[in-house]
């Protein structure tokens, strides 16, 4: 789309419909700004021209909340298991924008009654072993081992994470 400059819109097309994500991603924020807005209504505008509806009801971010004494161990980890880029300090997202983002929220004190965080990750074969040895060295344990479909490491507050082939979800 000539003219949008660094606010690229991503474009997911399916039969179902069209859907036009605009999130500015830059090294300290992951959001919207006024430039995502105009952007999106001058999209809408050109959509309307053509007939179309917008049907913002199917739209929705995911982000997932960890909450963590220690920030930099923790996010480390995240980071080495799900080969995301990290944004700010307490975010990590992912390079290619089309999965949920992770948020780290410092507490001040353990709190032993909440639930703990578990999280799958599925990656092709060839890239499971590499992703687990990476989620090791970043100060994750190994809480089970199931291979050759999948494990299971901690974090270093022992928050759970699966990496698994993709063979596993057959």
């Amino acid at each position: 789309m000539p003219g949008v400059g660094p606010h690229r819109p991503d474009i997911d097309l399916r039969h179902e419909g069209v859907t036009v994500r605009l999130v500015a991603v830059e090294p300290d924020f992951w959001g919207l700004t006024t430039a995502e807005v105009a952007l999106a209504r001058e999209i809408s505008a050109l959509a309307a021209g053509r007939g179309l509806e917008p049907n913002p009801s199917r739209l929705q971010s995911v982000q997932v909340s960890v909450d963590a004494l220690s920030h930099p161990p923790v996010i480390r980890f995240w980071k080495a298991v799900l080969g995301y880029d990290e944004r700010g300090g307490e975010d990590l997202v992912d390079p290619q924008g089309r999965n949920a983002s992770f948020w780290f929220q410092e507490m001040d004190a353990p709190r032993p009654q909440r639930n703990r965080l578990h999280v799958d990750v599925f990656l092709p074969e060839e890239q499971v072993e590499a992703r687990l040895a990476a989620a090791l060295a970043a100060g994750g344990t190994l809480v089970r081992d199931r291979s050759p479909e999948w494990w299971v490491v901690a974090d270093p507050e022992g928050n759970e994470a699966c990496i698994a082939t993709l063979a596993a979800r057959d």
